[in-house]
């Protein structure tokens, strides 16, 4: 998935934000690192975004609805082949 550059931006500025004032001289330096770590994090996690998971969902409910149908086929086989 390719990350909303301005989400991390928006999250790293806060967490800037909420950094005392007494260290606001490190601040721009400390979000810099803040958006390092969090774009390298999410990253890691391998995310997929919402429409992907839609999509995957939607794929999976098809497969399942084939699948219930041709175990309900095979079922109808193996009843048919006992019968005989």
């Amino acid at each position: 998935m390719k990350l909303n550059n301005k989400i991390i931006d928006d999250v790293a500025s806060k967490i800037s934000n909420g950094i005392p004032s007494g260290f606001k001289t490190m601040a721009s330096e400390f979000e810099n690192n803040c958006k390092s770590v969090l774009k390298a994090s999410f990253e890691k996690l391998d995310l997929v975004t919402r429409e992907e998971f839609d999509i995957q969902k939607e794929v999976l409910a098809k497969t399942r609805l084939k699948l219930e149908v041709l175990e309900k086929k095979v079922d109808e086989l193996i009843a048919k082949q006992g019968n005989k």
